[in-house]
């Protein structure tokens, strides 16, 4: 057998077997942060009061101090995960939607009509499911109104280049009206409900709860994307040849729109607009392992989680018994990452 067409054979496997190690390794960090999550706090637990707490969970019992926290810190790591994965996997869709590296899940405003609908539950309301209601609500109801000014550009296929900017356009202009009424709902709330308000703004995990809707989502989106991967590829990087090729690029893009929608709405609902897990965590990904969506995106999805979990982790001890909101510890790492990452391109180009 020729050496070329050995190696055209052996490539697949290779990727597979690369793919496989770097999904495990990363697979194993999720866990340490989870660990790690449970272990600190304002009161510190070792490994061992852990693997005594957990037996004590699993048996259906917390009669312990240690076993509560677990049981807290472990529930709050959860959602921290599913929020930080969700918001990355919706930043890589949204990348490859618009074809622009400096897409994040917030750019076609979808978590302004979540803040719209979040801020209004919290004037008018104080049940925190109602909040959590509304604001995927607005969140939806933004993403239905985008759909509907640029179903035509989401719908392109030869003009998949020109469409983008049109698309990007759209999203800004009404992000800018949801900022608007988010100022007026600010301006007219009682001094007693602004910390809570402003919190939620920044991005905070300290209220929420485990939820299956933000997995069910995810896990929706994964597998929609990781079948898609290799039209993804394609519509990324060479859009204007993907319709030669035989892809449907007016579906993909659609599917790409409407769980990124989907996903951004469910993290905001759940946690708040947390800043840059959506930006910095796809660039990094793509830096280290390639632009190829059949390994970076169940990548984006592990890293998110876990980079959110240590961030939150550190949101609750930096400062403990005090908690930040975890959008201002992302915000504090990740202007300094992205600042480092555009340093990288403008070299590069």
């Amino acid at each position: 057998m020729p050496a070329d067409i050995y190696a055209i054979q052996s490539a697949p496997a290779r990727h597979a077997n690369r793919a496989g190690l770097v999904l495990c390794a990363l697979s194993v960090v999720a866990v340490m942060s989870m660990v790690i999550a449970c272990m600190f706090g304002s009161v510190t637990l070792s490994l061992s009061e852990i693997a005594d707490a957990l037996s004590e969970l699993i048996q259906g019992s917390s009669s312990t101090m240690a076993s509560t926290l677990v049981e807290l810190r472990f529930s709050r790591g959860l959602s921290a995960f599913v929020t930080g994965a969700t918001l990355a996997l919706a930043g890589v869709m949204m990348q490859a939607l618009l074809r622009n590296p400096l897409a994040d899940p917030y750019v076609l405003g979808v978590s302004g009509g979540a803040a719209v609908g979040a801020l209004g539950a919290m004037l008018l309301f104080s049940l925190s499911w109602m909040i959590d209601v509304a604001a995927f609500c607005g969140a939806m109801a933004i993403s239905f109104l985008l759909y509907a000014l640029a179903r035509r550009d989401l719908r392109g296929a030869v003009q998949a280049e020109g469409s983008a900017p049109l698309l990007l356009l759209t999203g800004v202009i009404l992000a800018a009206g949801c900022s608007a009424v988010v100022s007026l709902i600010l301006s007219i709330a009682p001094d007693n409900r602004l910390r809570g308000m402003v919190f939620w703004l920044i991005g905070d995990l300290s209220g929420t709860q485990f939820r299956w809707l933000p997995w069910i989502v995810l896990i929706a989106a994964l597998l929609f994307s990781t079948r898609a991967a290799r039209a993804i590829n394609v519509i990324a990087m060479h859009a204007e040849a993907a319709v030669t090729l035989g892809i449907d690029v007016a579906r993909f893009r659609l599917g790409l729109f409407v769980f990124a929608a989907l996903l951004t709405a469910s993290a905001v609902s759940n946690a708040g607009s947390i800043s840059f897990v959506g930006l910095i965590i796809p660039h990094a990904c793509r830096f280290m392992l390639g632009p190829d969506h059949r390994l970076l995106l169940p990548a984006v999805t592990l890293v998110g989680g876990s980079f959110l979990v240590l961030a939150d982790t550190l949101a609750r001890t930096v400062v403990a018994p005090l908690q930040l909101p975890v959008g201002v510890i992302t915000a504090m790492i990740g202007v300094p990452v992205f600042l480092l990452q555009l340093h990288q391109i403008r070299r590069r180009g």
